[in-house]
C-alpha cells in the first residue's frame, strides 16, 4: 500500500499527519508512506526527522487585507496556484499512491483535489471545531472525512461521509498520566495545587503578562500552589522584567522555563492548565482529564481556537477568556474562584476526560485500511 499525506503550515496540521502515518505503518508494516508539503514550511523539518520521503509543492495563501505588499504576495499566490496542478499530477505519476490524505494547510488543496479527480482513494482529517477553508472546499470530493468534534460535521458540508474520530494524541500522554503520583513526588508538590501555564513554543506576550500578575498574587498571598510556567522563546526577557516589576521570583513555589520538553509528564502532574486553545493541546487536556483556563489566540484563521475552546467550556471542563477581555485581574479572579471551591478542579478534569477519544488513531487507521480495500 502506497500512501501520500499532504499537510503543512503549523504543527497543528503536521503532528496529526505524522501520528496517522505511524498508525498506518503499525497496522501495515509494508506500507510505503510519502509526504507532500513546502520545503520552506515547518513540515519539511518534522517529516524528514521522522524519516519519511518528502515531495515539495509550492503553494501559499491569499492575504485578505489589502496593501501593496499583499497585492504582490497574492500575485505570487495565483502563480503558485496555476503551477500546483501540474506539480500534483507529476507527484501522482511518480508515487502512484493507493490513498491520499489531507490533514490541513494550503498544500492539501491541490494534492487531494488532483488525487480525487484521478479516482485515487482520498480522505481528510479536520482538527478544529471550525473547519479551515481548504478542507471545506475538498470535503464534497473525497471518499471519507474525519472530524475531531461533532461541531465540525455540518460545517464541513459532507455529513453523510464524515466520521467523528477526535484528534490523535501521542501515546506517551496516556502512558505518563498513569504516573501522576510519582511525577508529583519528583516535583516536590506535596498536596499543593499544581498550575501549569504556557503560551506556545514562541511565547505569547499577553499570556506572559497576565500569568505574571497571577504569580505575584500567589506569592503575595502565600497560596498553596506550585506554579510551572513556560515563557516561550520571545518571552524570556519580558518575564524577567515582569518579575522585577511585580515583585515575585522563581523559587519554592514557582518554576520558570523557556520551553517545556516534558509536556506529557507535566500534564500528568498538573491540576489546572492555563494555555492557548490549539486543537492538539485540547486533545491532550482531554486525554489526561485536566481543568483549564483557555485563552484562544486571536491571530488564527477563522478564530478557530475560540470555537475549539467553547466545546470544553460547554462541557464544564474549562473557562474561556478571550484576549480582548483578558486582564491580570480577570485571570487572578478566575483562578481564585476555582481554588476556593473544594473539588472544583477535579470535577472539571472529569468533564474534560469524558470528551477524550482515546482510540482516535485506531479508528482512523481502521477506516483508511477499509477504504483502500474497497473496490
Amino acid at each position: 500500500m502506497k500512501v501520500l499525506i499532504a499537510a503543512g503550515g503549523t504543527a497543528g496540521h503536521i503532528n496529526p499527519a505524522l501520528a496517522i502515518a505511524g498508525a498506518l505503518k503499525k497496522a501495515d508494516p509494508t506500507a510505503e508512506i510519502h509526504f507532500a508539503g513546502r520545503k520552506e514550511g515547518m513540515e519539511y523539518r518534522l517529516v524528514t526527522q521522522a524519516g519519511y520521503p518528502f515531495h515539495h509543492i509550492e503553494i501559499t495563501g491569499f492575504q485578505r487585507k489589502l496593501s501593496l505588499n499583499n497585492i504582490r504576495r497574492n500575485i505570487i499566490t495565483l502563480w503558485n496556484l496555476a503551477l500546483s496542478g501540474p506539480t500534483a499530477k507529476k507527484m501522482m505519476k511518480e508515487i502512484q499512491p493507493d490513498l491520499v490524505i489531507g490533514c490541513g494547510g494550503y498544500v492539501s488543496g491541490p494534492v487531494v483535489r488532483c488525487a480525487a479527480k484521478q479516482g485515487i482513494k482520498t480522505a481528510l482529517h479536520e482538527q478544529n471545531a471550525f473547519p479551515g477553508v481548504t478542507n471545506k472546499l475538498l470535503a464534497p470530493d473525497v471518499d471519507i472525512v474525519f472530524a475531531a468534534v461533532p461541531a465540525a460535521v455540518e460545517k464541513l458540508g459532507a455529513p453523510e461521509k464524515t466520521i467523528v474520530v477526535g484528534n490523535p494524541v501521542r501515546p506517551e500522554v496516556f502512558a505518563q498520566a498513569k504516573n501522576r503520583d510519582a511525577i508529583r513526588a519528583e516535583l516536590g508538590a506535596g498536596d499543593r495545587t499544581i498550575i501549569l501555564s504556557f503560551g506556545g513554543s514562541l511565547g505569547a506576550r499577553r499570556v506572559n503578562e497576565v500569568v505574571a500578575d497571577l504569580c505575584a498574587w500567589e506569592q503575595k498571598n502565600a497560596k498553596p500552589v506550585l506554579h510551572l510556567h513556560a515563557t516561550g522563546q520571545y518571552g524570556v526577557e519580558l518575564f524577567q522584567d515582569l518579575e522585577k516589576e511585580k515583585g515575585f521570583a522563581p523559587g519554592e513555589s514557582l518554576v520558570v522555563k523557556e520551553y517545556i520538553n516534558n509536556m506529557p509528564e507535566l500534564l500528568a502532574a498538573a491540576d489546572l492548565v492555563i494555555s492557548r486553545a490549539g486543537a492538539l493541546t485540547l486533545a491532550e487536556l482531554e486525554a489526561v482529564g485536566r481543568a483549564a483556563v483557555l485563552i484562544p489566540s486571536p491571530n488564527v484563521a477563522e478564530n478557530h481556537q475560540y470555537y475549539n475552546a467553547l466545546e470544553l467550556q460547554k462541557a464544564g471542563a474549562a473557562v474561556v477568556i478571550e484576549e480582548k477581555d483578558l486582564t491580570g485581574e480577570k485571570l487572578v479572579q478566575t483562578v481564585s474562584d476555582m481554588l476556593a471551591q473544594p473539588g472544583k478542579l477535579a470535577e472539571m478534569g472529569q468533564n474534560a476526560r469524558k470528551l477524550s477519544v482515546d482510540d482516535s488513531l485506531d479508528r482512523i487507521a481502521d477506516a483508511l485500511l477499509k477504504l483502500v480495500k474497497t473496490p
